[in-house]
């Protein structure tokens, strides 16, 4: 079974499940250890996300980096359970376990300790946290979402919330930054999702819009089978399309993005790269290679960093 890739939205899938019992440890955690904790996962489950931050400034890379593991943390829910009520078992720890962090009484978990130290170190708000937690709910109904627009909801609900607490990090509250992230952090998931096709396949799990699927003819079964057709390689280009027009919008807005705004947004160049694999593919997302090389990753990254732009 493939393991889902490095990837926003489903790009956050973590191949080695860290089980629920993790979450109850009652050892004292260092915010040293926490931190390189933090890092460690990012770096093993979150790759995109682990060389992107290296570019970002040193003052919050610590900070985004327990950002992204928290994100792992309820990305997997999904994987980590057997059933729905598990998951929603899970999720609610991270609700209770937010409240204590935000309370003054956060709970000993590596995770934790860094969440706790970033968001009292640069006052991020609990809002958006909640909104990710409830989001990553919608990855415990396997029923298809009914169209496009829902995807992209999906989407945002997901990845812009995480954009936006990385935006409070670097203390850029301006709206025309957070909306090019918002566009940014759609077409991230977008991309990762269809990437993640074969994986979630593989569970008879699926994330592609059902309006779009009947409209093409697809069914279901004929995904979970991995068998390709051109109508199913429509159904991705359209939503493969959709996250273009949303690079794109965001790079309308470059030039009213300060550079250390345009530093987070970089997942931009990989979004394209990986849309770009996609387009060679076929929009053929089974037996294709759709992953970036180790090099290709970050060399592209420091090119456009250089470059300053996304």
């Amino acid at each position: 079974m493939r393991r889902p890739p490095y990837s926003a939205g489903r790009d956050d899938h973590a191949g080695r499940i860290t089980h629920l019992s993790r979450c109850t440890r009652r050892t004292v955690v260092t915010p040293d250890d926490a931190t390189t904790y933090c890092l460690e996962q990012v770096r093993r489950d979150d790759r995109d996300r682990y060389v992107a931050t290296l570019l970002a400034p040193a003052a919050v890379r610590e900070a985004l980096f327990a950002l992204y593991a928290f994100n792992l943390e309820i990305a997997k829910t999904r994987e980590t359970v057997s059933e729905a009520l598990l998951g929603e078992i899970r999720l609610q720890w991270w609700r209770e376990t937010i409240d204590g962090i935000f309370d003054g009484t956060p709970r000993q978990h590596q995770v934790v300790t860094a969440l706790d130290r970033a968001i009292r170190t640069h006052d991020l708000p609990r809002t958006p946290f909640e909104a990710l937690i409830d989001a990553r709910a919608r990855d415990l109904d396997d029923t298809p979402f009914a169209d496009l627009a829902a995807l992209e909801g999906y989407a945002e609900a997901t990845t812009a919330n995480l954009h936006d607490l990385a935006l409070h990090c670097l203390e850029i509250p301006d709206t025309t930054t957070r909306d090019a992230a918002r566009h940014v952090a759609i077409a991230w998931c977008l991309i990762g999702l269809l990437r993640s096709v074969p994986y979630h396949a593989s569970q008879r799990r699926l994330y592609l819009p059902q309006a779009q699927l009947d409209a093409a003819g697809v069914g279901a079964e004929d995904v979970f089978h991995g068998r390709f057709s051109d109508g199913l390689g429509e159904v991705i280009r359209q939503v493969a399309g959709r996250a273009r027009e949303h690079l794109a919008a965001a790079r309308r807005l470059r030039k009213s993005v300060p550079k250390t705004g345009r530093r987070l947004l970089l997942y931009a160049v990989l979004a394209e790269r990986y849309a770009d694999a996609l387009t060679r593919a076929g929009f053929n997302p089974f037996g294709a290679d759709l992953s970036l090389g180790e090099l290709e990753r970050p060399l592209a990254l420091i090119w456009h960093a250089w470059r300053d732009r996304y």
